[in-house]
Parts: structure tokens; C-alpha cells; sequence
């Protein structure tokens, strides 16, 4: 190897050793071992009949829509007041007395000269209606004229909710024309539309709706509670848990993996219906009641999976 250089020389050293491997091996088969196939442990359903709803959700507004007034019935003095602010009080309960100009000039003293006579010069004034005491504008001492407001009672059974619903929604009230109140406190009420306003807003485009209830006791004015309306509702519906159906990363494509053995899972294309809080209504295909559908463990894959059963 006379010429060669250092590095030449371990270069042709190396392939030869390499020609006397494959040399001495022949024409024996080399054995590759293949790689186990994937199963992925699963866990299965079947589908479900049951009706489901569909519903849009509105806020509701509890109000007094009758308020009345209490006037005073002639010129004079307020001598005497019983009410304060936030007060219950009952139809024809007293609330003020008023004396007048006259009376609390002259005193008694028309009484000495005729005892007959009996002249007082104080008149009552009693609530007309059963309510709560929401305003009061005099007290006692005041000078009050013939018609003047002295307080004001908030009529306590005519509360009502009022209900905002968006234009484009409101043949929906006409279909649920009973509906439940949920109210902060998680109580219900049973309202029914008993009115409608002739106008709609003109920026936010929602026509308001008046709901009656049997008042709970005590209820305030301005309470803010919930309202469903029942958009759709189909009653024989396919019913499948929501993390049985898959779909790609546009939400546009929706599959389930169906099960057509014990160890073997294939992709089934399937339209989606009204979704639930936990279920999701299959439009189609129509699935029998022994059809197995993958619940846990679908996520990832493959038409024709390899899968494990688990109980």
C-alpha cells in the first residue's frame, strides 16, 4: 500500500472488512420484527329517545305599574303622620290628619260659645290601596293645599316583569305565552304575557312585553330575572352525550366513532340537532338502539381503529 496515504489506508481497511460481512453472510434473510398495532382502551354508549329543547334566555325586570298618590283633601296643616319609607300598609289604614288654617287659628273656641257644634276642622286622610310606602313629601307641621301629594304608595299587586325581547324574536312570546321566572335568589314565578307595548326601541330594536305573577311577598321593584323561551323542541329525538361527537378544528364536520365488532371502531359522518347542557341531538344517520358508540377514548381516532373495550 506503498502511496497511499495514512487516511487512505483506513478507508480501504474498513470497506474491506465490510465486504467480508456481507460476504460471509450470503443469501441469509434478515428477520425485521413488526411493530404491535396500537388499542386504545374505550369506553361506550348507545343512543338515547328523549325530547329536547332548545331555548333563548332573556332578562325580565320586576316593576310596579300601579303607584297611587296620596292627597291632601283641603288647605291646612299636616297635625299628625304615621308613615315612614318602605312601610306596608293596608287599604283604608290612616296615614296623615291635617287641621286647617282656621281650625288652628280659632282653636276649641267655636265649641265654647255652641257645644253643639263640634267643629274640629281636622280631616283624615286614609291609603286607598294595599302597598308600600315609597315616597313621603311631608311631615308634620307642613302646610299642605287641597290636592297636593303627601306621599306615594307603590300598589303591591301590580307587580309585573317587564320583558325585552329582540324583534326578530317575539313570535316567539306568542308560543310561550306561560313561562317561568328565575329569579336571583334561584325561586321561581309562574308569569303569562298580559300586555304589549306598541313601540320598539330604536337602538337596541326590542319590543317589551308585560308578564304578570302572583307576587311573593315582599318582592322589590327593579329585580332582575331570567327568562327562557322554548325555540325548538322536538319530542323523539337521538340523544348522544356531547363528548361522543367529534368534530374537525372548523366545526363544520361532526362524526361519531361507532364500534362493528369488539375491537374495531369506524367513522360515521352524523348532523348535529339542538344541543343540551350535557347532549346533543343526532339528526342523522338513524342509529340503532344496539349500535355502540365510543364516549371516552374516541378523541384522535382513526377509521378503523383498533380498540379495547373497558367497563
Amino acid at each position: 500500500m506503498k502511496g497511499y496515504s495514512t487516511a487512505s489506508k483506513i478507508r480501504l481497511i474498513i470497506i474491506g472488512v465490510g465486504v467480508l460481512i456481507l460476504t460471509s453472510c450470503g443469501n441469509a434473510p434478515i428477520a425485521i420484527e413488526a411493530a404491535p398495532s396500537l388499542i386504545t382502551p374505550v369506553q361506550i354508549t348507545t343512543i338515547a329517545d328523549s325530547s329536547i329543547t332548545e331555548y333563548i334566555e332573556f332578562p325580565a325586570v320586576s316593576a310596579y305599574l300601579e303607584k297611587s298618590f296620596v292627597k291632601a283633601n283641603m288647605n291646612g296643616y299636616v297635625k299628625k303622620s304615621t308613615i315612614k319609607l318602605g312601610q306596608k300598609v293596608e287599604r283604608g289604614e290612616f296615614l296623615f290628619s291635617v287641621i286647617s288654617k282656621e281650625a288652628r287659628s280659632i282653636g276649641s273656641a267655636i265649641n265654647k260659645l255652641d257645644s253643639s257644634f263640634n267643629f274640629t276642622g281636622i280631616s283624615s286622610i286614609k291609603a286607598g290601596a294595599p302597598g308600600i310606602i315609597i315616597q313621603v313629601n311631608h311631615q308634620n307641621g307642613d302646610y299642605v293645599q287641597d290636592g297636593e301629594a303627601m306621599a306615594t304608595i307603590s300598589n303591591r299587586n301590580s307587580l309585573v316583569f317587564l320583558l325585552d325581547v329582540p324583534y326578530v324574536f317575539n313570535q316567539l312570546v306568542s308560543t310561550n305565552r306561560n313561562m317561568e321566572i328565575k329569579l336571583p335568589d334561584g325561586k321561581t314565578l309562574l308569569g303569562s304575557v298580559s300586555g304589549t307595548m306598541p313601540s320598539v326601541d330604536s337602538l337596541a330594536q326590542t319590543q317589551r312585553f308585560i308578564l304578570k305573577v302572583v307576587a311573593l311577598e315582599g318582592l322589590p321593584e327593579g329585580l332582575i330575572g331570567s327568562v327562557k323561551l322554548t325555540k325548538l323542541f322536538h319530542p323523539l329525538a337521538q340523544i348522544l352525550p356531547k363528548n361522543a361527537i367529534l368534530s374537525n378544528e372548523t366545526a363544520d364536520e361532526f362524526w361519531v366513532m361507532k364500534l362493528i365488532n369488539d375491537s374495531t371502531a369506524v367513522k360515521i359522518r352524523v348532523n348535529k340537532g339542538i344541543e343540551g347542557k350535557n347532549t346533543t341531538e343526532v339528526m342523522s344517520p338513524k342509529f340503532l338502539k344496539t349500535d355502540r358508540i365510543i364516549i371516552t377514548g374516541n378523541y384522535g381516532l382513526a377509521d378503523t381503529a383498533r380498540v379495547k373495550i373497558q367497563k
